[in-house]
């Protein structure tokens, strides 16, 4: 099985990629909603809590783990691959990669929380795929709370995001990396405040067809016979209303959390 983790509800938009791109490959989700979110913690704090996420994980039984929380992954995925002998895959990776495959000009904007930006991962990475590149950086730490809270049509939404976008609309940006999970939900908003003309790169799906290629490549980490018809289970540090909204919004379906303590 393919543990799958973020701070909270939003990585579930990468469980949802991982699902479409392999039907028959069961999940591990955990949603660390009681302490989301990530992005405005310090890099120690965001460490620990990987840790335990990763844990969890593997005590269910995953055979691989994908960080699917960009504060997370930008924090504390290199620390990750030095403790554990497991593969681990990051949505900040998949990301860079298809961004500096797909900008004509090099103008990349990449939006995200204070923690992501903070850590200036994209920055290097994308300085290494694609030399030569102008970065522009936003952090938008109101909107996680906003998806979270199930805001993704209110108006205040629309402001925020507005403002947001209008430095990188100056900056003449012709692709614009979603740098938290939480964003492909806010995909049609973020377009319209961007610009048709800007290439949105959704770090979910881009994980997902990542993860599909690692498997590809591993087939011994995929799906083994013992596996085949098992369920993916979808677990959680904390529950609210919106946040069970949200998480059957995503899939389109009604998903069960189980609450656990991590």
């Amino acid at each position: 099985m393919i543990g799958v983790f973020d701070s909270g509800v939003g990585g579930m938009t990468v469980a949802k990629a991982i699902e479409d791109l392999c039907p028959d490959l069961p999940l591990l989700y955990f949603g660390d909603i009681a302490r989301s979110p990530y992005g405005s913690k310090s890099p120690e704090v965001i460490t620990e809590c990987c840790r335990r996420n990763t844990d969890f994980l593997l005590s269910q039984g995953a055979a691989a783990v994908v960080i699917a929380c960009n504060s997370a992954a930008a924090t504390a995925s290199e620390t990750l691959r030095r403790q554990y002998s497991v593969p681990i895959i990051d949505v900040v990776a998949a990301a860079v990669e298809k961004a500096a495959a797909v900008t004509v000009s090099g103008r990349i904007g990449i939006i995200g929380t204070r923690a992501t930006v903070r850590s200036q991962v994209y920055e290097r990475r994308l300085e290494a795929a694609r030399p030569g590149c102008k970065i522009f950086s936003q952090a938008c730490p109101l909107l996680v709370p906003l998806v979270e809270e199930d805001w993704l049509d209110a108006r205040e939404t629309k402001m925020i995001l507005r403002r947001y976008l209008q430095p990188l609309r100056q900056q003449q940006i012709d692709t614009l990396i979603l740098g938290c999970t939480h964003y492909p939900l806010l995909g049609r908003l973020i377009q319209t405040r961007i610009g048709r003309r800007v290439r949105l790169i959704d770090s979910s799906a881009e994980a997902a067809r990542h993860l599909k290629e690692f498997l590809d490549k591993n087939p011994d980490i995929a799906l083994n016979r013992a596996e085949r018809g098992r369920q993916s289970r979808f677990f959680v540090s904390d529950s609210t209303g919106p946040v069970q909204q949200l998480a059957d919004r995503i899939f389109g379906r009604p998903i069960h959390l189980e609450k656990v303590d991590v």
